[in-house]
């Protein structure tokens, strides 16, 4: 494709690579039964869905979650979810993109706000850990911004350069953390975002992830 090979992605995990929004909104809704609060469908979850995610309860609840609820949620949101996630599977084409990208003498990497010690046998599970250049999943809290993870992301790659570096996500959020960096966003529809909230981050926004990695060659080109 006629690319520098200094080109780099670093690829989202939840949403972007991994299709799980099934098993995203049941554990929202289990988190948010705790509080006795009734279920909400994808497209209410995808217009209102935030970080850092206590404000997305806020949305909710119509206030902020104490620290004791905010717990609760989180550990029945966790229970949840890795219950239900060994029924979720790579987004269609992901592999076959990851293999492209890679074979052409492009390196990747996946920054993702799952926690590390579950996301590594996850990841390797579907046979894909090769073609990153360094796999990092959340450590510490969860609910905040990718932005901070982000810039100890790239300070651990050798040889990437945050101007020819492109961020694919599917949330508002990976644009931000993208920007803190100096890098480039492209946003997909096909996980935790409303295309309407997407496209407010002034970033590409696309359908498909064939569409995402070609805005990424005209990015960084």
């Amino acid at each position: 494709m006629g690319m520098h090979a200094s080109a780099h992605i670093v690829w989202d995990w939840n949403g972007t690579l991994f299709h799980d929004n099934e098993a995203i909104i049941g554990a929202t809704n289990a988190a948010a039964a705790e509080l006795g609060l009734a279920p909400i469908t994808l497209e209410q979850y995808r217009a209102m869905y935030c970080v850092p995610v206590p404000k997305f309860y806020e949305r909710l609840m119509g206030r902020l979650p104490t620290e004791a609820e905010w717990e609760a949620m989180d550990v029945v949101f966790h229970q949840h979810y890795s219950e239900h996630r060994v029924r979720c599977s790579l987004t269609e084409g992901a592999a076959e993109l990851l293999t492209l990208w890679r074979s052409a003498g492009r390196s990747q990497s996946l920054l993702s706000m799952y926690g590390h010690d579950e996301l590594i046998p996850l990841v390797r599970g579907f046979g894909i850990e090769t073609h990153f250049i360094r796999v990092e999943g959340r450590t510490g809290p969860s609910g905040g911004s990718k932005a901070e993870h982000m810039v100890r992301h790239l300070e651990a790659l050798t040889g990437v350069d945050p101007e020819r570096t492109v961020v694919i996500g599917d949330a508002a959020d990976d644009a931000v953390a993208a920007r803190h960096v100096g890098a480039r966003a492209v946003l997909y529809t096909g996980g935790s975002h409303s295309r309407d909230s997407l496209e407010a981050m002034g970033v590409p926004v696309v359908d498909t992830l064939d569409q995402a990695v070609a805005e990424a060659e005209r990015l960084a080109a």
